[in-house]
């Protein structure tokens, strides 16, 4: 006999103080780091880096298929589970469980176990996006996982994830998927204009300049949801490269989204988000108002761009 939770709204956009889960969040950052590494050694380059990324699944985070040669493989980290799973095209699954332990023995771990099923990779040790890297074979420093913060990492990923569909499935033109980026530790999805945009002129903190020049090639609207950092908490953004006169102070819905000169985007803080009577509207709200905003100023061909079901006659 199968059996069905049903959960209403609220009740699955769980709280995730930064506070509370600091140390956890420090931790997986790092060990995604690993993981999409090994993604970006191996699989075919794709513009805006969207080889590197990993995807949502039902109980976690996963590359996908990454090729080795001949043969293919893919890594997930199961929450559920609290294991590493990785599972090969010729039919074998090791795993290796998620537990208190430091980034060292994480990358000793993981890289031990490609080797034992002959996948021979090399990545760069060094952390990106974050201050003051340490090289993965060397840090002891970060070595906390609770299970319940990782979870709740998983469970609001989830409902970011399932949103953020909904809203790209409204695009015809070219649009990313909704993937998660390890270096930023966020989940997003991008539309694109179809235009080229002009050099970016780089300067993010803790990222190489030709990096953000491959990710931002192209006019873009681009959205996602943030696990916060320090002093901010959760959040769901939306920016436009390059931005239009007049964006930052484009009016954009719900009454609880603001422009952040800070950020130098839209933000639509996770609290609000769950103290709302509908979550699910005030997000897509969001999602499409800041969309409107980049598109309308920056006049797109959203009359092409937009995708309208052809109806059954």
């Amino acid at each position: 006999m199968t059996t069905s939770t049903h959960h209403s709204s609220n009740d699955v956009w769980l709280p995730l103080a930064i506070a509370a889960w600091q140390d956890t969040y420090e931790t997986l950052h790092l060990w995604t780091q690993i993981i999409g590494k090994i993604r970006l050694a191996l699989a075919p380059k794709v513009n805006h880096w969207w080889h590197s990324t990993l995807y949502v699944t039902p109980h976690g985070l996963t590359t996908s298929t990454i090729p080795a040669g001949t043969r293919s493989f893919q890594i997930t980290f199961n929450f559920s589970k609290h294991q590493l799973l990785i599972e090969t095209s010729d039919g074998i699954t090791r795993t290796i469980a998620l537990a208190p332990r430091s980034v060292a023995d994480f990358y000793q771990a993981v890289m031990s176990m490609l080797q034992e099923l002959e996948i021979e990779v090399q990545i760069w040790t060094i952390p990106q996006e974050v201050v003051d890297p340490i090289p993965f074979e060397q840090d002891d420093r970060h070595a906390t996982y609770n299970p319940e913060f990782a979870q709740r990492f998983w469970q609001i990923l989830v409902q970011a994830d399932r949103i953020m569909t909904q809203f790209r499935s409204r695009y015809a033109g070219k649009c990313s998927t909704v993937h998660f980026f390890w270096g930023s530790f966020d989940l997003a999805v991008t539309r694109f204009s179809g235009r080229l945009a002009p050099e970016h002129p780089g300067g993010v903190p803790h990222m190489a300049d030709w990096v953000t020049r491959e990710a931002y090639s192209h006019e873009v609207s681009s959205c996602g949801f943030w696990f916060g950092s320090g002093a901010t908490e959760a959040l769901f953004y939306a920016y436009a490269y390059p931005a239009p006169a007049g964006f930052q102070a484009y009016s954009i819905q719900p009454e609880a989204a603001f422009y952040s000169s800070a950020m130098q985007e839209f933000v639509l803080p996770y609290e609000a988000v769950r103290q709302a009577d509908d979550p699910d509207a005030i997000v897509l709200e969001f999602l499409q108002s800041t969309y409107e905003a980049a598109a309308n100023l920056g006049q797109w061909d959203r009359a092409t761009l937009e995708y309208k079901p052809v109806v059954k006659g």
